[in-house]
């Protein structure tokens, strides 16, 4: 049977969204139903509100979620009813050229539900990243769901399915950071922050966080920035490089997504060194740079899709280094809300109040 249970819907461009009854159907062939338990308020959902995605409204925004599986479909083998999971929006198909080639988080045809969930009135919804967990239950391919230590609480652990994931992966994946390297960081939201953690969990010396917000470079520190620069009132390229005796750094990571803040990472790292981009900019951005300083600095460029993370190895292993305090999730919380709350999280997510509002059900 169906399920009529209460989410939260962007009907429009820019209207504000609203809560209402969602139609979930019975899992089919692959596919999973899953209890949501908390989900983090991303900028991606406010991206889907804004059109900046796609058009395909109306969106179940919602995907940066933990909770328990309730209900499995034909064939299903990976999980099972009660199993406590992660969820993703990068379910490897496992026969693409990318994962033939064992590049697995590269992933060219991820899988998604099949069924479509809708409206009381039948109209079918678009879900937010393939899972529209702005939900008390939500519909998704069982190989979105990455099964975790249950001690890790859904608050913490649901981070992972997004911003988290992709700025410790910016750093330790996509960055390749080393022990003893040097790093810089340009945005310090919930994913600059991330990579933060993630260049500090890896064992850099130097960290240097990046922004224009002093609030937002104090929640740096916290997540093991070792040096902050506010570039609204300083160079932040001649900064960094007075920081590491004139060279730059060795990697430099940029979690804004703008051609200007880029431009900035790509002078600040040292000769050979990486430049990531992992802030997902507007489709009418251009970057321009002088074509002999992209061959005499030598290094790489790089993009970081999810931070190039495979969820089945990575989210694991993230959530048991948080059980044993060696990676702070906790502290990327800022509040917990309802599910009534989520328009007002946008506005505070808008003005760089917090890090991350979590949206827990049953409040």
């Amino acid at each position: 049977m169906a399920y009529e249970v209460r989410g939260v819907v962007a009907r429009g461009k820019g209207r504000p969204v609203t809560v209402e009854t969602i139609v979930v159907p019975d899992p089919g062939p692959g596919e999973a139903v899953v209890d949501v338990q908390a989900c983090g308020v991303c900028h991606t959902d406010l991206h889907y509100r804004e059109g900046g995605i796609n058009d395909d409204f109306p969106f179940l925004l919602g995907h940066e979620a933990a909770g328990v599986v309730s209900a499995v479909g034909e064939g299903v083998t990976n999980v099972a009813v009660g199993d406590y999971v992660v969820l993703n929006w990068r379910a490897v198909c496992g026969e693409c050229r990318a994962c033939r080639k064992g590049e697995l988080q590269y992933c060219f045809n991820t899988h998604n539900a099949a069924q479509k969930m809708t409206l009381a009135d039948g109209t079918e919804l678009s879900p937010a990243l393939g899972i529209g967990a702005f939900a008390e239950k939500t519909l998704v391919h069982s190989g979105q769901c990455t099964k975790v230590d249950p001690a890790a609480p859904p608050t913490a652990a649901g981070l992972l399915g997004c911003g988290v994931m992709a700025g410790v992966g910016a750093a330790i994946n996509t960055g390749g950071v080393q022990r003893g390297e040097t790093v810089a960081v340009f945005g310090c939201g919930g994913v600059g922050d991330a990579a933060v953690a993630g260049a500090t969990l890896a064992g850099a010396s130097t960290i240097i966080a990046v922004d224009i917000d002093d609030r937002k470079l104090e929640w740096a520190r916290q997540f093991g920035a070792t040096h902050t620069v506010n570039s609204k009132e300083t160079d932040p390229v001649e900064a960094i490089r007075a920081l590491t005796g004139g060279f730059g750094v060795d990697v430099a990571i940029d979690a804004v997504g703008h051609p200007k803040v880029f431009e900035q990472a790509f002078y600040a790292r040292d000769l050979a060194g990486r430049v990531v981009m992992v802030g997902v900019p507007t489709p009418d951005m251009e970057i321009t740079l002088p074509a002999i300083e992209v061959f005499g600095r030598g290094g790489a460029v790089k993009s970081s899709w999810y931070g190039d993370c495979l969820p089945s190895r990575d989210f694991p292993m993230l959530v048991d280094l948080y059980l044993q305090g060696r990676f702070p999730l906790d502290a990327f919380v800022t509040e917990t809300i309802g599910l009534d709350d989520v328009e007002e999280a946008f506005h505070k997510m808008h003005a760089g109040d917090v890090l991350r509002s979590v949206v827990v059900f049953g409040r």
